[in-house]
């Protein structure tokens, strides 16, 4: 690439956007793929039970269940009430709350197996029997018997008194239902994360916004000055050309910033459930604060303890267990009964009370295949889990970690920007006063413009990361839905 090319302030600004750009996307990717990491698991096929594990596809939570109607004039939208719409209306939220329900009904079916069977019949029964096709042929008596009828009313009862192997099933469920409840409160810490960042994002837009207006404003004064210049004979065309350069390079700045917003609202309308016609306006800001007192090993354990994803596998791998010992009881006896009673006859004035009462016990002698493939998949699922669960509880200090680290190094990033912005528009300042005293060419004005551009531009997106970076660590700690206004406030 030629040098002059290279050192060129307008290229020089836009390579800098885009490695901006893809420092916040990275960001952003990363924190929701370690906010979705440990809420999936992998189902292996076993014998007795199955083990679910959700798996939690994140673009579910870019999307929503809209049913609010339209709201008359420019609805306020305070992030809190943004994250209450997402916790309301949120697709990935809604989802995940249904795995409850199935795993509740997954539960009470294997109750049931521990449970009576009981059932009730009335027949009501006409019959007539060719005696010659049963091979009787009785000189003298007749062929065909009947019609002939009864009425029978009977309940039954089917009860396996003694079965280990359901029973662990029915324990393990039980886990299972707890998991599922946990990973719907991950869930939620989920739909914080998401409607947090698009808040976020949309804040950032309206910043660049106001920096691409100002530019436009600072060019425009530069471009009058450039032409009145011109025509007093007293500058080039060139400056004017130049300066007509810079000034139509920041209206293509405003027009893509403006866009960009209207796309990022409609983001942060799918998210949160919003009519995609209704209009509103962000009432937060979410101001510079810094978050102080962080210390990582302190936080690593506030995480464990609080993370419910790592709650939900815990309950998995208890559930494996059990599954595995369900497995190994399949070689045992079960001991069942089964009985009916009823009253039977021609009909109800002439019927009779009859029964039968029945007491199994059944050992399996031939099912080595069966038993030990059921014994191996429910062995390799628990070490499946167990797997996940400590590399997920690595997983969790590495946010933790990350996060803070993060948010360190965004701090020094704004403070720098924050200097940077104000060197910027003194040198800005400088070359316009010189420019018009005739000391100097528009060049230096041009450049200063520039330099203005892309330090305003650096300071919005290390704002933006720092407040990613401290919504990230409310979710690394497990407390997002509860304490996210703390750390975004610096608290």
């Amino acid at each position: 690439m030629p040098e002059a090319i290279a050192n060129h302030p307008g290229f020089l600004r836009l390579q800098h956007v885009a490695v901006v750009v893809a420092l916040a996307l990275t960001m952003a990717a990363s924190s929701m793929a370690q906010a979705s990491g440990g809420g999936s698991s992998v189902v292996v096929p076993q014998g007795p039970i199955q083990i679910p594990q959700p798996a939690i596809d994140t673009s579910t939570y870019q999307g929503s269940v809209a049913q609010q109607p339209v709201t008359p004039g420019v609805l306020p939208l305070s992030l809190s009430d943004a994250i209450q719409r997402g916790l309301r209306f949120n697709l990935g939220l809604i989802l995940t709350t249904q795995n409850i329900s199935s795993a509740r009904g997954a539960r009470l079916e294997e109750l049931q197996t521990l449970l009576p069977t009981v059932t009730g019949t009335l027949k009501e029964a006409v019959q007539e029997t060719d005696l010659q096709a049963q091979g009787l042929r009785i000189p003298g008596f007749p062929a065909i018997v009947g019609p002939y009828g009864y009425t029978d009313l009977r309940g039954s009862v089917d009860w396996k008194l003694v079965d280990l192997s359901s029973l662990r099933n029915y324990l393990a469920q039980k886990h299972n239902f707890q998991a599922a409840s946990l990973s719907a409160r991950d869930a939620r810490d989920l739909v914080v994360l998401t409607v947090g960042n698009a808040y976020l994002t949309v804040i950032a837009e309206a910043a660049r916004i106001q920096a691409a207006q100002a530019q436009v404003d600072t060019s425009k004064v530069s471009l009058d000055q450039a032409v009145a210049n011109h025509q007093a004979g007293t500058a080039p065309l060139l400056d004017e050309l130049r300066a007509r350069v810079d000034y139509q390079m920041q209206e293509q700045s405003l027009i893509s910033a403006r866009n960009a917003y209207e796309k990022d609202k409609i983001a942060l309308a799918r998210a949160i459930g919003l009519p995609l016609d209704q209009k509103f306006d962000l009432t937060d800001r979410e101001p510079y604060k810094p978050l102080d007192h962080l210390d990582p090993n302190t936080a690593v354990r506030e995480a464990l303890q609080n993370r419910p994803d790592l709650q939900a596998l815990e309950q998995q791998v208890q559930a494996a267990e059990l599954a595995r010992k369900a497995a190994a009881a399949e070689r045992l006896p079960t001991i069942s009964f089964s009985g009916d009673y009823g009253d039977i006859g021609i009909n109800f004035a002439h019927s009779h009370g009859t029964g039968d009462a029945t007491g199994a016990l059944d050992v399996p002698l031939f099912e080595e295949g069966k038993l030990r493939g059921d014994a191996e998949q429910a062995q390799s699922q628990l070490e499946t889990l167990r797997a996940r669960l400590s590399d997920l509880r690595g997983q969790i200090g590495a946010d933790v970690r990350d996060s803070i680290l993060d948010i360190q190094a965004a701090e020094k990033l704004v403070d720098v920007a924050r200097g940077n912005v104000d060197l910027a528009n003194e040198a800005l300042s400088e070359a316009q006063q010189r420019y018009k005293a005739g000391v100097s060419d528009n060049l230096a004005v041009s450049q200063a413009q520039q330099a203005v551009a892309q330090a305003s531009e650096q300071y919005v997106a290390s704002l933006y990361q720092h407040n990613l970076a401290k919504l990230s660590l409310a979710r690394a700690l497990g407390v997002a839905e509860r304490s996210y206004q703390d750390y975004l406030g610096g608290k």
